[in-house]
Order: C-alpha cells, then sequence, then structure tokens
C-alpha cells in the first residue's frame, strides 16, 4: 500500500479558466505549490494578445503571478520554471522578462520551443514549481 499524502489542494482564481478542461492551475502539497503552464488567457479563457509575443508573455507572467498568490506564494518563492515558446527568436525577449519578474538566486529553468501550444494563437506558456516561504531570503539586488 503506497502512503498518501496529506493536504493535497487544489489551487485557482477565480474565474478558472482550466476548469472546463480538467486542469487544476495548481497544486499545493505540503510547501510546494505545482503551477500548471499558464498562457495569454484572459479569465474567460480567450486569448489575449493575438500575434503579440510580448503581450502574450507579460499576460503569462501576470498569470502565474495571480495563481502563486492564490497559493499563498509569490514569485520570489519559485525555485523552478518550463517556457514553452513557439519561436525561440524571442528567447532575448524571455531572458529580459526573468529579470523583471524574477530576482537572484533566479529560479532553475528549461526553455522549450514547441510547434504549437493547447491554442493555436499561444505563443508563449510558463509553468512553473514554487516552495512556499523559500523566497524570504532571496536578495533584492
Amino acid at each position: 500500500m503506497q502512503p498518501r499524502i496529506a493536504g493535497m489542494q487544489r489551487v485557482y482564481t477565480e474565474p478558472d479558466p482550466f476548469e472546463p478542461f480538467a486542469i487544476s492551475q495548481a497544486v499545493a502539497v505540503g510547501g510546494w505549490l505545482f503551477v500548471s503552464g499558464q498562457a495569454a488567457l484572459d479569465q474567460e479563457g480567450a486569448v489575449v494578445g493575438q500575434g503579440d509575443f510580448r503581450q502574450q508573455a507579460e499576460c503569462a507572467f501576470a498569470s502565474l503571478e495571480r495563481v502563486l498568490k492564490a497559493g499563498g506564494s509569490g514569485l520570489e518563492d519559485v525555485v523552478k520554471v518550463t517556457l514553452f515558446l513557439t519561436d525561440m527568436r524571442h528567447l532575448p525577449e524571455v531572458v529580459e522578462l526573468r529579470r523583471r519578474f524574477f530576482r537572484p538566486p533566479y529560479p532553475a529553468d528549461s526553455i522549450v520551443e514547441v510547434n504549437a501550444l493547447a491554442l493555436p494563437d499561444l505563443m508563449f506558456e510558463i509553468e512553473a514549481i514554487a516552495v512556499i516561504g523559500a523566497g524570504a531570503g532571496k536578495s533584492t539586488s
């Protein structure tokens, strides 16, 4: 018999654009927060910034921040991200956005170019793992 991990909870914002797809925006287990891929979607699930990579990436980072907050965390607690881009030529913009939204020590990171994301007009997605409270000692320099 496998031991059960006590306290696994669904984390979500209202309204939850992921609910129709049977996906949790995030799951909290103990002090860990596992955030599903966040993309440029408004609260009703419609794509924001069609054709505008920067606007889509900023929207996805803002969505990530909202979900982290709903889970009792924040960007300062993120220890790992995976970024999905439909065009790796946007990598310099991604680096700028990482510097804007994260502080040293920066989270571990994987960046993957993909042919497509869940919706055809999406160009960027970010998923994250956070440890609640881990960022309390992060440098602000």
